[in-house]
């Protein structure tokens, strides 16, 4: 678990925003799922023999004896909620989602057991135009967000017949080479060894190099499905890397993953991946539905943000209120009120607490605001305000009010 401190809320604060204006601008619509949900849901959307649903969700039993799962993931939530509330009848949908996510993994630099995600779903739509929109709307994210050394791979798992068999042929070829293969990929073997060719082991990446390819085993229509994708990415100039050893984890993918990477993060390198899962609806019970989606971990992405000084600095306030004598104090926390009815979008701190001019004047430094506004017992029977620059030369000034307000309005125009 981990905490988020306020000096690092304001980069989570940013990202989100971005997120939400770029998703926003997309057509996609938020919507908002329980952080609990039956297990039953995970086991049939996942995979019962999935690293996920065996060794990671945090599982247990309510008083009713019902079986629930804080949740490993968020689609196929988001699924459950949109064939509850009859969202998918007949209709496409564009929706994204946001919140922690939970699972029970080794510890390590860049993973926590208590994570977020944004997760974007998109439903209805079966062509490949969808799969680029999405594709594009994350590269266009990135661009928001100033990073560049993010890279785009792609890959296709055809349909689930198809992979079916080329499974089948995967485990004879691995089957002929067990001695070479390590402790993770034997037990893999026969649960999910697609998930072997992902392997990070250095000693097998010869044996995986040499497997049957996944790509040469492809349907028809995946195929020209998957060809009209790269046309797409191709026409819009954007790079990026067939990767015929890209495959989820999750068995409710078909057709197109993708994944966004980085060198920068070490060994955990995904920001954010995704692809088609044309299946799911309907192995929970819906008419069959196509579907594609993707998800990305806002600890990883803040981390590369860091790691590539793209942070932007915390919004300080235009402001800061300084007071003393009880007749300023009377009124200040009045004036501050006003000032603020009157400059919409002024940030503005008042000093609370007493101290004198100086230690005033050191917390005003502190918070990095722009101004200090003075209001000692002369202004007050005046009925003026100090009005003093701390991040720039100038001189002190005391305005009436009136002028204050036009002056903070051009402040925080600017």
């Amino acid at each position: 678990m981990n905490d988020i401190l306020p000096e690092q809320t304001s980069t989570w604060q940013h990202v989100e925003a971005v997120a939400r204006a770029t998703l926003q601008d997309y057509g996609y619509q938020e919507i908002r799922m329980p952080i609990l949900e039956k297990t039953e849901l995970f086991k049939r959307s996942i995979g019962e023999v999935t690293d996920i649903v065996e060794k990671e969700m945090y599982t247990f039993e309510d008083r009713n004896g019902d079986s629930l799962t804080l949740r490993p993931e968020g689609t196929a939530g988001c699924v459950r909620a949109c064939m509850e509330q009859g969202l998918l009848y007949n209709q496409v949908q564009r929706l994204w989602y946001t919140g922690p996510m939970f699972r029970h993994e080794r510890p390590q630099k860049g993973r926590y057991r208590q994570f977020h995600q944004i997760g974007v779903e998109a439903f209805g739509m079966e062509g490949p135009d969808v799969d680029a929109e999405q594709i594009f709307m994350s590269a266009r994210l990135w661009r928001a967000l100033g990073l560049s050394e993010v890279r785009l791979e792609v890959n296709s798992l055809g349909s689930q017949e198809a992979r079916a068999a080329y499974k089948a042929i995967l485990v004879e070829y691995l089957e002929a080479h067990q001695d070479q293969l390590d402790e993770d990929s034997r037990r893999r073997l026969h649960s999910n060894p697609l998930r072997i060719l992902d392997s990070k082991n250095p000693d097998m990446q010869a044996l995986i190099e040499a497997a049957p390819k996944l790509a040469d085993h492809l349907d028809t229509e995946s195929r020209d499905h998957f060809q009209a994708l790269c046309g797409y990415l191709d026409a819009a100039g954007l790079a990026y890397r067939v990767n015929p050893r890209l495959v989820r984890g999750l068995d409710y993918y078909s057709r197109t993953v993708f994944e966004w990477v980085t060198d920068r993060l070490g060994a955990q390198g995904t920001v954010c991946a995704g692809g088609r899962y044309d299946g799911l609806v309907g192995w929970l019970g819906g008419k069959p539905t196509p579907a594609v989606g993707f998800a990305l971990g806002l600890e990883r992405l803040i981390a590369l943000l860091e790691t590539l000084e793209a942070v932007p600095p915390p919004p300080a306030p235009h402001a800061y209120l300084v007071v003393a004598g009880e007749a300023a104090l009377a009124q200040g926390a009045v004036l501050a009120e006003r000032l603020r009815d009157a400059v919409p979008g002024l940030r503005l701190q008042m000093n609370c607490g007493g101290g004198s001019f100086k230690s005033q004047f050191k917390k005003a430094d502190k918070c990095q605001a722009g101004y200090a506004l003075i209001l000692g017992e002369e202004e007050a029977a005046r009925g003026e305000i100090g009005l003093k620059p701390l991040r720039e030369t100038g001189e002190q000034r005391v305005l009436p009010e009136a002028e204050l307000i036009d002056h903070l309005t051009e402040i925080v125009n600017q």
